[in-house]
């Protein structure tokens, strides 16, 4: 049992980063497409914290449960949670380029 925990914690920091680091990137890509930069400003804290919410959201609906824990506290996040959450991230999305 704690070997599992142990697999869906470095699966969970895996997805976490490659992922992080893919949406990073293509958002990067977006805002330069615009000439926009929010590197070392306030807006890529904002950029950060969206991707990490949208992570989050990804991994606790879909990809958790095709993971190695099985134990049996896993559940969907409840519809309007999701959507508030999502609703939030890309808001911050709009917002960032805004703080500087």
């Amino acid at each position: 049992m704690m070997f599992r925990v142990t697999l869906e914690l470095i699966r969970i920091t895996a997805i976490f980063l490659i992922l992080g680091g893919l949406m990073g990137a293509f958002i990067k890509l977006v805002y330069g497409s615009f000439g926009i930069n929010v590197d070392n400003t306030n807006g890529g804290w904002m950029v950060g914290i969206s991707i990490l919410i949208i992570i989050f959201v990804l991994y606790r609906n879909r990809l958790q449960f095709s993971g190695f824990y099985k134990g049996e506290h896993r559940v969907k996040l409840p519809k309007i949670i999701s959507a508030f959450l999502i609703f939030s991230s890309v808001l911050m999305l709009i917002f960032a380029p805004l703080f500087h």
